[in-house]
């Protein structure tokens, strides 16, 4: 038998999510390869949930194109759960995020969220988030100063070139980060002027992580 493919890993993550789906609830969702899988899915029980609050314009147009409705965020005072992939993700949950541009967007509908819950391939599972490159969105006059912080912390920040996000913002991709605590760091960024969020989600971890692997999905909950 032929070990499973990523993309067949994140297939069968995305099934595994719509068991988490409240029936008649509004669902938080994500961005990204894997979350594609998920909506592809969320589209065969569209007719048992009340629409979606997206996190990007591109999940916005996918949701849209199965007929789920998305709601402004404003909307909705709360969701039960919010189902994201992650970059990394440690065994406490926390994550970092961004690689698709969207972690702010991201962030807010996981603050709105009862739940969190991440949907990944095994690669994704490690012991200390940092060796993915770090994403800080930040308003472009300040990108020079944020990444003169981030060196006094021990990251090499690069502007990540061509990208503008949905909130016409700046993306620094910062490398050589350890970050051993998480809350802490995501704290500590998140003061600077000029940042809009920085891609580690301590303070919005994952609660349920289904994780693709070769042997089937494995459900890490914390």
């Amino acid at each position: 038998m032929n070990p499973m493919t990523q993309d067949e890993l994140k297939a069968l993550v995305g099934q595994a999510a719509l068991a988490y789906v409240v029936p008649g609830s509004v669902v938080g969702v994500g961005t990204g390869s894997t979350v594609n899988c998920f909506i592809d899915a969320l589209a065969g029980i569209k007719d048992r949930i009340a629409g979606a609050v997206s996190s990007s314009e591109k999940s916005s147009e996918r949701l849209r194109a199965h007929g789920i409705a998305v709601l402004d965020s404003n909307t909705v005072p709360s969701i039960p759960v919010y189902i994201d992939g992650a970059d990394e993700i440690d065994h406490h949950g926390n994550m970092i995020k961004g690689g698709g541009a969207a972690l702010t967007r991201e962030k807010i509908v996981a603050d709105t969220a009862e739940r969190f819950i991440c949907i990944a391939d095994e690669s994704k599972l490690v012991q200390t988030l940092g060796n993915y490159p770090l994403p800080v969105e930040v308003i472009p006059m300040a990108a020079a100063q944020v990444a003169r912080h981030l060196k006094a912390l021990g990251g090499e920040a690069v502007l990540r070139a061509g990208v503008v996000t949905d909130n016409g913002c700046h993306i620094l991709d910062v490398r050589g980060l350890s970050i051993t605590d998480p809350a802490a760091m995501e704290c500590q960024i998140n003061q600077w002027p000029g940042v809009v969020t920085v891609g580690i989600f301590a303070r919005n971890k994952a609660s349920v992580c289904l994780l693709g692997t070769a042997r089937g999905v494995k459900t890490l909950t914390f």
